[in-house]
């Protein structure tokens, strides 16, 4: 459970909280209404800080009778990002202490004390979350109460806070373990998210997938000893909706790379390979929980990569749900195969934008690392608006291209098309193009995941495995 905000109409003439955040805009001169402005001025001279170097890093002090305060000054003329990035390594000054109570000071003209506050607000939710741990002694504190003095208009504040719990759930569901995760387990926890939030709840599983003629998922789920995948597609609907967006997420508990095994080095963490669907149950909550004017088809593709001797290998020929018949190349590309088949289902209702989100493929690491993550798709408005959104966001996309002359790498004698090549040259792209094999003409955007998981936090979220996406996704709805 999150934090309850409390907003303060006056700001008491003693401050109690023990742990305070003080926010100031950039300016020439020290506000004379910042809290203990006195201390602030004896740490700049004690350090030598000048004041127009204070918006590089946050001064933290403690008081005589032992409160931590720390202060950090913002540029409003950097973008989001960097205000994010700089506001959760003040945050991470005080939320080390594992405080239960915060204060939260915000300064300046009512737009920068608006944005600041959201800002603060948002970041000590997301990075006050108890994330899962399986340690013996666990003796972490839940943050219990924000205060907030600075902003009054309190309707900002519950959209915030449904965006940081999708994001809390996208990051608790990421990071739990392979042998506590596993598709079964996530279909229970799934149930009981729809069950919550009055989700409409729809399964295919193996038996059904396979009468379907699903042979893109059901080739690459046939490796594992259970029979406990399958595509799970949610709906939450608003009465005065009038456009449908699909959400679809890819869902591999754990992937061994099947055949093709991954070496040690590059099958750790492969637990978060599901991260996609993550995602897309992240916005789905924060989006029914926010009761966005939009109706949301989310599709999930649960299931493993396993080895085994029934596991799909080179060469088989496999038939997609569409009818396209598939030649495999490489068993750990994966991905793209479950996708196949539900991005196929997504398409048939015909909604007016369908998102993938997929931790799909190596080389979009390789290309981006873990700061940004890479979007293509079908419609050049959309790549505009999806760069755009990621900007005002704080989670950063670039766009790829997705040209035809790309295709004839795909080329298969013996089927309809490969999976993918041998060399990896381009995989990203050469992934979406086989993507869109299945899309039909919807208006599509694909999500490849480089940036789900950063070493020391990235903008607004100090954990390493982020959510990003989440918040990506709540804003493209506002501007679907």
């Amino acid at each position: 459970m999150l934090a309850q905000l409390t907003l303060l109409n006056i700001l008491p003439t003693k401050l109690g909280a023990q742990h305070l955040l003080i926010l100031l805009p950039k300016s020439k001169t020290l506000p004379k209404d910042c809290p203990h402005r006195e201390l602030l001025q004896a740490i700049m001279a004690r350090r030598n800080v000048q004041l127009n170097e204070m918006d590089k890093a946050a001064l933290a002090a403690n008081t005589e009778d032992g409160r931590l305060i720390v202060w950090a000054m913002l540029d409003f003329s950097k973008d989001i990002f960097a205000l994010q990035t700089q506001i959760r390594k003040a945050l991470q000054l005080l939320l080390a202490d594992q405080p239960t109570q915060i204060m939260l000071i915000v300064l300046g003209d009512a737009t920068h004390r608006q944005q600041a506050a959201e800002l603060a607000v948002y970041g000590a939710w997301v990075n006050s979350a108890l994330l899962p741990i399986h340690k013996s002694k666990d003796e972490r504190r839940a943050l219990k109460k924000i205060e907030l003095w600075g902003c009054i208009d309190q309707k900002v504040f519950a959209p915030l806070k449904a965006q940081a719990e999708g994001n809390t759930l996208c990051r608790t569901l990421t990071m739990l373990p392979p042998n506590e995760l596993t598709p079964a387990r996530y279909r229970t926890r799934i149930q009981t998210l729809a069950k919550q939030h009055g989700w409409q709840r729809k399964e295919f599983n193996m038996k059904q997938l396979r009468k379907m003629g699903a042979g893109a998922f059901v080739a690459v789920a046939q490796g594992s000893p259970d029979e406990d995948a399958a595509i799970v597609h949610l709906r939450y609907a608003h009465p005065k909706a009038k456009k449908t967006v699909a959400l679809i997420g890819k869902g591999i508990c754990f992937d061994t790379g099947g055949h093709n095994l991954k070496p040690a080095r590059y099958m750790l963490n492969m637990h978060e390979d599901m991260n996609g669907s993550a995602v897309a149950l992240g916005i789905l909550l924060a989006a029914s929980q926010s009761k966005l004017t939009v109706n949301i088809e989310c599709w999930l593709a649960i299931g493993q990569n396993h080895i085994s001797p029934r596991a799909y290998k080179q060469n088989d020929i496999v038939t997609a749900l569409n009818g396209t018949t598939i030649e495999i190349m490489h068993t750990d590309a994966e991905g793209r195969m479950v996708l196949a088949d539900t991005l196929t289902l997504a398409a048939r209702a015909k909604p007016d934008l369908m998102i993938d989100f997929a931790t799909l493929t190596g080389s979009m690491a390789v290309a981006l690392g873990a700061r940004y993550s890479g979007v293509l798709g079908n419609r050049e408005d959309l790549l505009q608006r999806a760069v755009r959104v990621g900007k005002s966001s704080g989670e950063r996309l670039c766009a790829f291209p997705l040209d035809d002359d790309y295709e004839p790498a795909l080329d298969s004698k013996v089927a309809d098309i490969k999976q993918c090549t041998l060399d990896g040259e381009a995989d990203h792209i050469l992934a979406t193009r086989f993507l869109k094999r299945f899309v039909d003409d919807v208006p599509w955007l694909h999500v490849d995941l480089s940036a789900s998981r950063c070493e020391g936090g990235l903008g607004m979220v100090s954990s390493e495995v982020n959510g990003f996406g989440v918040a990506w996704g709540l804003h493209m709805l506002h501007a679907t």
